[in-house]
């Protein structure tokens, strides 16, 4: 199926997904090609039998390379993979690599620390009463409050989460903020943090990712705390 489309990547996504999220603005950030795929699970006639032939795991977002025959998953493989092989303007890695690091530690901690904690209560709030998990949205509430901390603390003279160039590190706050800013807001208590997101927030390929989601908010079970402005925020 691969020789039928002009553009050489092909990203399997959902315009609600703060994972897909992530790279979308990766890719909007150095205007790179590609055609976007909208995977629905609850259809029988969406791309979902597709993506699973490319990787049985079924995660999104998923990138295909028809030009290398090459199927990326996870989020920072897929923009570590762009970096090298389809580079553009904004180099998302450092070439130092001290700032690489530093990337690559940020881009986690805002993955696991940030994203990972707001879907396990976001999901929580989904099940049926009496199978709720109790314990584990407790931890996860405990770990955006420390997250949060940790955040404030390493913008203390940054401008960005690593320094003045925005990176990988910036695509993956922008999804965790965004979301986690529904959930438990640090606009009230964490000032470096909300001025950062607001900085975030300015960005051409962060209003072109969230104008193209809004669509799709109804659906967030916390579409009510996502704000007006949010919502028109890239028109």
């Amino acid at each position: 199926m691969d020789n039928y489309y002009s553009a050489d990547l092909l990203l399997y996504i959902h315009p609600l997904a703060s994972f897909c999220h992530k790279v979308l603005i990766a890719l909007y950030e150095n205007g790179t090609e590609f055609e976007p795929r909208i995977v629905d699970f609850l259809k029988e006639d969406s791309s979902a039998a597709e993506l699973f032939a490319y990787w049985p795991v079924g995660k999104i977002p998923l990138l295909r390379d028809r030009k290398r025959k090459k199927t990326i998953p996870e989020t920072s493989i897929i923009i570590e993979y762009l970096d090298v092989h389809y580079p553009g303007p904004i180099k998302l890695i450092p070439m130092d690599e001290e700032l690489a690091f530093e990337t690559r530690l940020w881009d986690r901690f805002f993955d696991l620390y940030i994203s990972v904690p707001i879907q396990k209560i976001v999901v929580d709030r989904l099940r049926p009463n009496g199978q709720n998990d109790l314990l584990g949205v407790e931890e996860a509430y405990n770990t955006l409050k420390t997250s949060y901390d940790m955040v404030e603390n390493q913008l203390s003279s940054q401008g960005l989460i690593t320094g003045d160039h925005f990176t990988m590190a910036d695509c993956s706050a922008v999804p965790a903020l965004f979301y986690a800013d529904t959930i438990v807001s640090f606009r009230n208590t964490h000032p470096k943090t909300t001025a950062y997101f607001e900085r975030l927030l300015e960005r051409p390929s962060v209003k072109r990712t969230i104008d193209e989601a809004e669509p799709y908010f109804h659906m967030y079970p916390l579409s009510d705390k996502i704000s007006k402005r949010f919502r028109k925020i890239g028109s």
